[in-house]
């Protein structure tokens, strides 16, 4: 089911399917700043990564003395949400634990998905309250698809990544299994920008760790256009597309990372984005900015 809210500056419709941002209309040029999900090419909007951001080893994870399957960023993208309330300019959804998520994740949660306009910023919070009467780990990220070019007169190397501060990131290296190995590679030094080409992602992600930067955005050269997320409160930020020339890209901000290479598949022994006592919650923000 899909639910649109709107202000004088964009349209956003929202899809109860992994609780997504499925369309972002700029209002003003017409503008869909949405990779529109082709499944030949990559099948997602804005995935919700929930209860782990990346993969786990071997698959599986071990909690409360057994084993569930757990694939690539958890099972919350692969699930419908539903509506809990909706007015001109909110949407909230939620997800909550049931005998189809008991098969991969044995806790009692609420996973709450509240997006709201603010003139041409859209709020996308994350709310997980632990309903299960034992301490709950979790982890969880955001993985939105930006539609580039977003003109036919463009293509995509008119585009660009840009930090709000000087930058020299270090980045995590996932390869070749998308576990943390403790080897990490540096981009250039001292840049406030990242060019878009076909080159950019012909080893999968760029998971850069520790940046100073409150925003990260992808820019038309020239124009002024752009999609900026506030990155500010994340301590892990990943850039990734499918190899070749990009037509679409993700700003993707973590709180979480994959398990190491190796370690273990114990559910406590993972790195979280929190620990949650019962009847605790704990909320994430993302705010994206669509502006010309």
């Amino acid at each position: 089911m899909d639910y649109t809210i709107e202000n004088e500056y964009l349209s956003v419709t929202v899809t109860t399917w992994s609780a997504q941002v499925k369309s972002v209309i700029r209002k003003c040029d017409g503008v869909e700043h949405m990779w529109q999900a082709d499944k030949d090419h990559w099948g997602y909007h804005a995935p919700i990564l929930f209860p782990h951001a990346g993969k786990v080893v071997d698959d599986v994870i071990e909690c409360k003395g057994q084993t569930f399957p757990s694939g690539q960023h958890g099972f919350a993208r692969l699930m419908d949400h539903e509506l809990v309330a909706k007015d001109e300019n909110m949407v909230m959804l939620e997800l909550r634990s049931d005998d189809e998520t008991r098969k991969h994740f044995p806790y009692e949660f609420r996973l709450v998905s509240t997006f709201t306009l603010e003139g041409d910023t859209l709020h996308h919070t994350l709310t997980v309250e632990n309903q299960d009467p034992e301490e709950m780990p979790f982890g969880i990220g955001f993985h939105p698809a930006f539609a580039i070019p977003f003109d036919n007169q463009h293509t995509a190397t008119d585009y660009e990544f840009r930090f709000s501060d000087m930058e020299s990131p270090v980045c995590l290296n996932c390869q070749p299994h998308g576990l943390v190995h403790g080897n990490v590679y540096l981009m250039p030094a001292n840049i406030d920008t990242i060019p878009i080409d076909e080159h950019l992602f012909d080893n999968d992600s760029h998971c850069m760790i520790n940046l100073r930067s409150k925003t990260l955005g992808v820019y038309e050269k020239g124009t002024g256009r752009a999609v900026v997320c506030d990155i500010s409160d994340f301590p892990y930020t990943l850039l990734w597309s499918k190899p070749g020339m990009p037509r679409f890209v993700c700003i993707e901000p973590w709180h979480s990372l994959p398990s190491p290479e190796g370690g273990s598949r114990r559910w406590e022994d993972k790195e979280a984005a929190a620990i949650l006592a019962p009847g605790e919650s704990w909320s994430t923000t993302l705010s994206t900015t669509f502006q010309r």
